[in-house]
C-alpha cells in the first residue's frame, strides 16, 4: 500500500509541475504584459491589478511546495545529500526550528526504495518535532557503513508523554510512528525513540539491499561530512 501510495504522490507531483505550474507561468507572463497596458490606460486599476499578479505569484510558490512535499525531483535525480539539503533549506521558510544536517556530500546514490524509506524518515521525524516537541533546534546525522544506513534525528524539545513511550514498542502509536515502522519493514529496519526533558532522539538503522544502482544514479561528489546550519 505504501509503495503505490508513493507511486502516486509522484505521480501527482510530476503533473502538478508539468501542467498546473506550466500554465500559472503562462497565465504570470500574460498578466504581466495586460497589467503594464492597464497602468497607462487605466491607472485607477493598478492596486487590483499588482494583487492578482501577487497572488498568481503565490499560487505558483504554493505548488512547486506541495510538489516537492509530494515527491522530491531532486531525490531521483541526484539522491539523498541533494534532496536533503533543499528539503532543509526550504523548512526555513516555514518556522523557526535550527536544524543541523550532516551528511557526507560523497554519501552516493542507493536503491530507489531505500533513498524515500530514509527521506521519508526524517520528513516524518521533522514534522514531529515541529508539531509536538516545542523545540527550537534539531540535529539529523546520517551515515552508511558496509551495507547499513544509520539515520539519527534528535531534538530538544519537551518529550514523548511517558504513557506515549511506553505504547511505541507494543505498536500502540500514533500513526506517524507506524507509517515509520511499516517503510522499515521490508529492509528489515529498526527503529528506536529514546524521549526524555532533555528532548527525543529517534534512531533508525536499514540494511542496504545488494541491489545494483544504475550508472546515471552513481554520481558522487569528493568532500569531508558537512553539517548544513538552517531553519524549519
Amino acid at each position: 500500500m505504501m509503495t503505490v501510495q508513493d507511486e502516486e504522490r509522484r505521480r501527482i507531483a510530476r503533473d502538478l509541475h508539468d501542467s498546473s505550474g506550466q500554465l500559472l507561468a503562462v497565465i504570470d507572463m500574460q498578466l504581466s504584459t495586460l497589467a503594464q497596458d492597464l497602468r497607462k490606460a487605466a491607472p485607477q486599476f493598478n492596486e487590483q491589478v499588482e494583487e492578482t499578479e501577487r497572488l498568481v505569484q503565490q499560487l505558483q510558490k504554493e505548488i512547486r511546495t506541495t510538489s516537492y512535499l509530494l515527491h522530491p525531483p531532486l531525490l531521483d535525480e541526484a539522491g539523498l545529500f541533494s534532496a536533503l539539503s533543499r528539503y532543509v533549506e526550504g523548512l526555513n521558510k516555514r518556522s523557526n526550528v535550527q536544524i543541523t544536517l550532516e551528511i557526507a556530500p560523497n554519501f552516493g546514490r542507493l536503491p530507489r526504495d531505500v533513498e524515500l524509506v530514509v527521506f521519508r524518515l526524517v520528513q516524518e521525524s521533522l514534522a514531529n518535532i515541529y508539531r509536538h516537541s516545542g523545540s527550537e533546534t534539531a540535529r539529523i546525522r546520517i551515515a552508511r557503513d558496509e551495507g547499513m544506513i544509520t539515520v539519527e534525528v534528535q531534538d530538544q524539545g519537551k518529550g514523548i508523554p511517558p504513557e506515549k513511550l511506553v505504547e511505541i514498542p507494543s505498536e500502540g502509536s500514533g500513526v506517524g510512528i507506524r507509517g515509520m515502522r511499516e517503510r522499515l519493514r521490508q529492509f528489515s529496519g529498526e527503529l528506536r525513540i529514546e524521549s526524555g526533558e532533555n528532548g527525543t532522539r529517534v534512531w533508525v538503522t536499514i540494511s542496504i539491499p545488494q541491489t545494483p544502482v544504475s550508472k546515471e544514479r552513481t554520481r558522487t561528489d569528493e568532500g569531508d561530512c558537512v553539517k548544513v546550519f538552517t531553519s524549519i
